[in-house]
């Protein structure tokens, strides 16, 4: 099976050419060449972001030099774009060069989140001016379009992914109260996804204060529900007794697990594992549970990293018994890499290690598959 192209290939000669002659039809004095003096030498060699950056210093270098003329070019080329993941390059220009005209810069980044994501061009003006930018956001998080809505949560996440941390905000995170406020019941799947997110982020420095904030919440809104408990992920798997009590949830779970089996003991790269087991109640009373599981990857150093996935949640009748299984592939993504060696499956019942059982991997190289 192929590979899916890489990410950074949405900017490639192809595109760079299509962005030249876009750009030249909005702008009579372009300079076609210019531009692509810019953009096409060592483009192999350039990673994603590093292609981003310099399609907007090719820009800054043959748009007009009057910024907000500069941003009217841009906002006509945005709803011309075939995918929105290559408008990103838009809302960098404006994190690049926008600093001092924040109230343009403002408006753009509210225009270009339509066709994208800002998030991450956002963080550079709350790393200059927390304030400032925040009470802008505040009011986008009241705003009718739920990618301006999204922006307010998602930009200010202080511990956003492929971006900088705000330190500030992982110092406290009080100033961002008012904007997950606004969204905590909000209609859009794509606006709950980011606030739980970013509450999952604030539960790695202050559990505390997002369960906090979670009591306050009424959960009996659906929207405000599916957000808690999204959010509280991270110390669920954890076994947090509070946040697991916030579900109805008690630390440890009154059970006898039985049958711990695997479909192999040993697999290779790109197989698939499967794994089941029995539980059955030694209480005289019905139980929640909630069933995860832990992979304990071998790592290039020989050591073993833990992640914890979830299984499964449900009642358990008195004394009655249940049986769970899950199959899970060992490939190699982007965030992952795998390695030879004694792999274990680890299994959680409220948070509580309750089993444990070991397989190997192997690891065999591509050239060795095709001789097999």
């Amino acid at each position: 099976m192929s590979d899916a192209p890489a990410l950074k290939e949405w900017f490639n000669a192809a595109r760079y050419r299509w962005f030249a002659d876009e750009l030249a039809s909005l702008t009579p004095r372009f300079d076609r060449k210019k531009f692509l003096a810019h953009t096409l030498p060592g483009l192999d060699e350039r990673s994603l972001l590093q292609r981003i950056r310099r399609t907007s210093e090719a820009m800054s270098a043959t748009l007009p030099a009057d910024y907000p003329k500069a941003l009217a070019v841009l906002k006509k080329l945005a709803p011309r774009f075939d995918h929105n993941f290559v408008t990103l390059v838009l809302p960098d220009f404006v994190g690049l060069y926008g600093h001092d005209d924040f109230d343009a810069s403002m408006d753009a980044l509210a225009f270009f989140t339509r066709f994208g994501s800002a998030e991450f061009a956002i963080r550079e003006f709350l790393k200059r001016d927390l304030p400032r930018t925040l009470a802008v956001m505040e009011r986008w998080s009241l705003d009718k379009n739920e990618h301006l809505r999204r922006l307010a949560s998602e930009g200010c996440r202080p511990r956003l992914p492929w971006s900088f941390r705000l330190p500030a905000l992982i110092a406290d995170p009080s100033p961002v109260a008012p904007i997950l406020e606004n969204l905590r019941a909000d209609d859009s799947l794509y606006v709950r996804k980011s606030v739980a997110n970013h509450l999952n982020d604030i539960t790695k420095d202050h559990p505390d204060w997002t369960l906090a904030t979670l009591r306050r919440w009424t959960t009996k809104n659906p929207h405000t529900a599916w957000i808690a408990r999204r959010a509280l992920r991270t110390l669920i798997k954890a076994g947090h007794p509070e946040a697991l009590a916030l579900f109805g949830v008690k630390p440890g779970a009154f059970v006898r697990v039985e049958n711990l089996t695997l479909s192999a003991p040993a697999i290779t790269l790109g197989d698939r594992l499967s794994f089941s087991y029995d539980v059955t109640s030694t209480s005289s009373r019905s139980q929640r549970i909630v069933a995860d599981y832990a992979v304990h990857y071998v790592k290039k150093s020989g050591d073993l990293s833990r992640k914890v996935f979830k299984l499964s949640e449900f009642d358990l009748p008195a004394r009655s018994r249940v049986s769970l299984k899950k199959s899970q592939r060992f490939q190699n993504f982007t965030t992952r890499t795998h390695y030879a060696g004694e792999h274990r499956i680890e299994l959680l019942l409220n948070g509580q290690s309750v089993a444990s059982t070991s397989f190997m991997l192997h690891v065999t190289s591509p050239k060795s598959r095709l001789l097999t």
